[in-house]
This record gives structure tokens, C-alpha cells and sequence, in this order.
């Protein structure tokens, strides 16, 4: 068998193995209590900006990029920028690998990739440093309400051209926030790509951790991502493209990283 196949094979049935043993599982679920109870995310950056992201998800992101190979990344929910960062870093990877195969002197600023990052409050500290850093040329941000109708428009409008697209939703956590956001924005994720739902983990988190915010058990981002395929299943919608709008959970990639906070959130529109 060829060497490079024999590998991939053992690879996937390692990530086969992980996925039914509950046991595994069950540890990493305490190991995120105990993460979260830390600000364990808190404590990473991403080339000089904080991510407050898990590095697991980091590799994650990492892989869906290279392999879908996105024009455009919306992401709602900025904070220090650092997710920021990392699209626009891996876009400008995917520029530089493209040039370099094709032969060509490769312009930074002739791309059209690019991320649009939406937030209600940019605040003043951190979108200095996001437009200082030297991927700003790759990244536009929106500020205001992600489920604001004229925030909405705007981002269909700058997603129009752009024909391979992936969606990061990271903001309020609430139900009907995310649902909301949802049917907003996951008809833009073109097919075989990804809508990616941040923090769906709050539904299997102890009450008492989100006693000080909005969101918690039965309301939050898991909640949401549940309604939604099965308003998609029951009612059906069409995305952007026109044709027929559904996803799957894409356990295969909490099998690999095993720790996330997206689990049953790596929705591949199929």
C-alpha cells in the first residue's frame, strides 16, 4: 500500500477509536470544567493578539481553512481580534501557497480573500491594534449588532462576489441570539464549507458557571444549532446560492481535537 494512504488510513481509524470511547470523553469534559473555572482560553495569542481560544480549536480552524479553501470569512464576535488574525493569517497562507505554485510574484493586496468580522462594541484599544497589525489588509470589521437587519444587508452586500465562504459565529451566546444569527448568516456558507458555532459546550456546563450571564443550560448556542437543523429539516431554506440549505455536525473533528468548545457545532453544509 502506499505509504502515504497506509498513513491517513491508521489516522482515520485512530479518530474512529477516540470517537466511541466515552470514557476519553468523560475526562475531557472534566478537564474543560476545570479550563473554564481557570480562563484557561485566555491565556493565548495568535501572531501577538489575544484568540481566548483552545489551541485544539486553533488546529481546527487551521485545518478547515487549508481544506476549504474560503474567499471570504465572516465572524461575529471580535474582542481582541485575535480570531481575526488567525483567518486573515491563513488566507494570506493560502495566497502565498498559490503564487508559489503557479510561479508568480505574489501582491499581498491584490487578493480578494478576506475576512469580515462583525462586533457591537469595538472597542477603541482593540481596533487600533487590528488595524495596525500587518494582516489588517485582509480584514474588514462592522460594528454593530450581527442580528441588526442593516448589519445583515451589509455583510450579504461584501459577501457578494465571493463564491466559497465560511462562517464563525462567536457572539452573544443566548438561544435566540444564535438562532438568529443562524438564519442570518449560515445561508452564506457555501458547500462543503463550514458555519462554525462557538461555545455550544455552555449546555453541558454545571449551572452555577453561568450564573452571571444571560445564556446557560436550555438556553444557548447548542440550543440553538439543535433548532435550526430541525427547522431545516421540517421547513427547509435555500442559502445564498439558491439551491437547498442543510448541514451536519461533523463529529469527525471534535473526535480528532477531542477538546473544543464547539462540540456538535462544526456544521458542514452539504
Amino acid at each position: 500500500m502506499d505509504p502515504v494512504e497506509d498513513f491517513r488510513r491508521r489516522v482515520a481509524r485512530n479518530i474512529e477509536r477516540i470517537g466511541e470511547d466515552r470514557h476519553f470523553f468523560g475526562l475531557t469534559n472534566i478537564w474543560l470544567r476545570e479550563a473554564i473555572r481557570k480562563e484557561y482560553a485566555q491565556n493565548f495569542t495568535w501572531l501577538g493578539r489575544p484568540i481566548i481560544q483552545v489551541p485544539q480549536d486553533v488546529y481546527a480552524i487551521q485545518e478547515l481553512i487549508w481544506t476549504c479553501r474560503p474567499d471570504l470569512i465572516v465572524e461575529t464576535g471580535i474582542a481582541h481580534g485575535g480570531s481575526l488574525i488567525l483567518s486573515a493569517s491563513m488566507l494570506a497562507l493560502l495566497d502565498y501557497c498559490d503564487a508559489a505554485a503557479d510561479g508568480a510574484v505574489l501582491d499581498p493586496r491584490a487578493s480578494r480573500r478576506k475576512v469580515v468580522g462583525v462586533d457591537i462594541d469595538i472597542r477603541a484599544h482593540n481596533r487600533s491594534a487590528i488595524e495596525a497589525h500587518p494582516m489588517s489588509h485582509k480584514i474588514e470589521m462592522i460594528q454593530g449588532s450581527s442580528i441588526d437587519e442593516a448589519v445583515i444587508a451589509e455583510v450579504r452586500r461584501r459577501a457578494e462576489g465571493h463564491g466559497r465562504i465560511m462562517v464563525f459565529l462567536d457572539s452573544n451566546h443566548t438561544h435566540d441570539h444564535v438562532l438568529a444569527e443562524l438564519e442570518a448568516y449560515a445561508p452564506l456558507t457555501s458547500k462543503g464549507s463550514y458555519c462554525v458555532v462557538w461555545d455550544t459546550g455552555v449546555e453541558d456546563l454545571p449551572d452555577e458557571m453561568c450564573a452571571d450571564r444571560p445564556w446557560g443550560k436550555g438556553n444557548n448556542p447548542k440550543t440553538a444549532v439543535r433548532a435550526y437543523l430541525k427547522l431545516l429539516a421540517e421547513e427547509g431554506r435555500k442559502g445564498a446560492d439558491g439551491e437547498a440549505l442543510a448541514f451536519e455536525a461533523d463529529k469527525t473533528i471534535e473526535h480528532r481535537i477531542v477538546i473544543t468548545a464547539a462540540a456538535d457545532g462544526f456544521l458542514r453544509r452539504i
